[in-house]
C-alpha cells in the first residue's frame, strides 16, 4: 500500500519476522526530484529482496535511490546501508549522536563497556552483569564489520518536506520525520502499535547515564502535541490512532512505576532484585532489556521524589521517600 499526496508518496517495505516485533518496516519516500530510503532493515536476504521487489513494483531500481535517512542506530534499522552504498554511493543522514555508534568507534564502545560494568555492579547484578559485560567486550571485535562505511551526515531540523524531530529514549540518537502538511509521522521505534517500545539505558558521549525513560516519556508527549493522523512505525502495522495509543503507553508507564513502588515498599531494594521479582524468568532470558526497564523506572521515580537511594557496599538500595 502506498500513501500518496501531491508532494510525495510514502511506500512501506514490510518484512515479516517470527518474533515479537512481527515485522521489520522501512520506507521509500518519493518526491519530484528524490527517492529516499528511510531506514534499511536487517542485513539479510529477506530485507534485500523486499527492497528490490518494492523498487521494481513501483518502477524504480536501486540506482534511483538518492539518499538514506536513519531514524536511529539499531541493527534492524541500518542493516542494508553498506550493501546499498557499496554498489550505489549515496548520502547517508542520521542524528549526530548516532555517528560514533554507526561507525563503531572503538573509544566510544570501550567507554560504553566501562559504563555498563559499573552500572551492573551498582545495581547488584553479580554474575548476570559480568556475563553481559563480557558479551559487550566480545562484540567490539566481533561486530567491526558492521561499521557503516559511508560518510554519515548529521540531519538538520528539516529535510526534504519533513520536520526532523528529536525523540530520544529508545535510543539517544532517535529522530522521527514529521509531515506537517498531511499530519503523518515516520516514527522509527518511538511508537509501535502492538508492543510498547523499550527505553534502553545508555550513556551519553561523556559516559554519564541518560535518563532514558524520562526522555522517552517526553518524546511521546512531544509527538502527542502534534496534529497527527497516521504513523509509519519501524515494526508492526501502520498506526491510525496515534493519540490514543500514546495515552495508553503513558498510562502503562505509570502503572509499571506503581508496581515497582509496591515491590520497594515490600522490601525489595536493589535493581537486580527488583528486576528478578518483576520479570522472573525474563531476567535471565532478556537481561539487558529487563535491566533497562527497571533502571529507567527507578530513575523516573527518583526524579519525581517517590523514592530515594543509599549506596551500601557499592550497590544502590532503593527506599520509599518518606
Amino acid at each position: 500500500m502506498n500513501f500518496e499526496n501531491n508532494r510525495y508518496e510514502i511506500i512501506p517495505i514490510i518484512v515479516d519476522v517470527q518474533s515479537s516485533l512481527r515485522s521489520i518496516n522501512f520506507f521509500l519516500v518519493k518526491s519530484n526530484h528524490s527517492l529516499t530510503l528511510v531506514d534499511a532493515g536487517l542485513n539479510n536476504e529477506a530485507c534485500w529482496k523486499a527492497l528490490e521487489e518494492t523498487l521494481k513494483k513501483n518502477g524504480y531500481a536501486l540506482q534511483d535511490l538518492t539518499e538514506i535517512i536513519l531514524t536511529h542506530n539499531h541493527i534492524d534499522h541500518v542493516g542494508l546501508v553498506n550493501r546499498i552504498t557499496a554498489v550505489h554511493p549515496i548520502p547517508v543522514y542520521a542524528h549526530r549522536d548516532a555517528i560514533p555508534r554507526l561507525k563503531r568507534d572503538p573509544h566510544f564502545l570501550q567507554m560504553r563497556v566501562e559504563f555498563f560494568s559499573q552500572l551492573y555492579e551498582e545495581m547488584g547484578c553479580g554474575e548476570a552483569g559480568y556475563k553481559q559485560v563480557a558479551y559487550l567486550k566480545e562484540s567490539i571485535d566481533k561486530n567491526t564489520q558492521n561499521a557503516l562505511q559511508a560518510e554519515i551526515m548529521p540531519l538538520e531540523r528539516s529535510h526534504l518536506n519533513f520536520q526532523v524531530i528529536e525523540v530520544p529514549g529508545h535510543s539517544p540518537d532517535h529522530i522521527a520525520l514529521y509531515d506537517q502538511d498531511n499530519c503523518r509521522l515516520i516514527s522509527g521505534d518511538l511508537l509501535i502499535n502492538h508492543i510498547s517500545s523499550n527505553a534502553l539505558v545508555e550513556p551519553d558521549h561523556t559516559g554519564q547515564r541518560l535518563l532514558t525513560l524520562l526522555q522517552h516519556k517526553q518524546s511521546l508527549e512531544k509527538v502527542a502535541d502534534l496534529p497527527l493522523n497516521l504513523v509509519f512505525p519501524g515494526h508492526g502495522t501502520m498506526i491510525t490512532n496515534p493519540k490514543e495509543l500514546i495515552n495508553n503507553r503513558l498510562e502503562g508507564m505509570e502503572k509499571k512505576a506503581e508496581k515497582i513502588i509496591n515491590l520497594i515498599r515490600n522490601g525489595v531494594s536493589t535493581g537486580s532484585e527488583l528486576a528478578q521479582a518483576y520479570y522472573r524468568k525474563k531476567y535471565s532470558e532478556q537481561f539487558s532489556l529487563v535491566m533497562s526497564e527497571i533502571i529507567g523506572h527507578l530513575d523516573y521515580l527518583e526524579i519525581n521524589g517517590k523514592i530515594t537511594k543509599q549506596l551500601k557496599n557499592g550497590v544502590w538500595h532503593y527506599f520509599i521517600q518518606e
